[in-house]
């Protein structure tokens, strides 16, 4: 059974810098590219930023580049998202994904999502 487990989420200034981790489990990690999601209240979820599967490559969305940072250690079957500057804007519910191609059908898993809000 697959399962990500977001953390690291909470309360910062604007400027200040939260890592967030998404353990996961149930699969072979370190075979797909993950993802991470955000969601603010009223809008829809955003990608923030994916890695490939080996960690050799990233993208990001423009509003966090340069300030974002993804990463991975397959070793522990966990992806980080490192944030800097933050900004009252990147409030949100953030979500780590993995979508898994079994041959026949196309799995999209979420994890529980973790809070951010960047407030003075």
């Amino acid at each position: 059974q697959v399962q990500l487990v977001e953390s690291g989420g909470g309360l910062v200034q604007p400027g200040g810098s939260l890592r967030l981790s998404c353990a996961a489990s149930g699969f072979t990690f370190s075979s797909y590219a993950m993802r991470w999601y955000r969601q603010a209240p009223g809008k829809e979820r955003e990608l923030v930023a994916d890695i490939t599967s080996a960690g050799g490559s990233t993208k990001y969305a423009d509003s966090v580049k340069g300030r974002f940072t993804i990463s991975r250690d397959n070793a522990k079957n966990t992806v980080y998202l490192q944030m800097n500057s933050l900004k009252p804007e990147d409030t949100a519910v953030y979500y780590c994904y993995v979508g898994i191609d079994s041959g026949m059908y196309y799995f999209n898993y979420w994890g529980q999502g973790t809070q951010v809000t960047v407030s003075s």
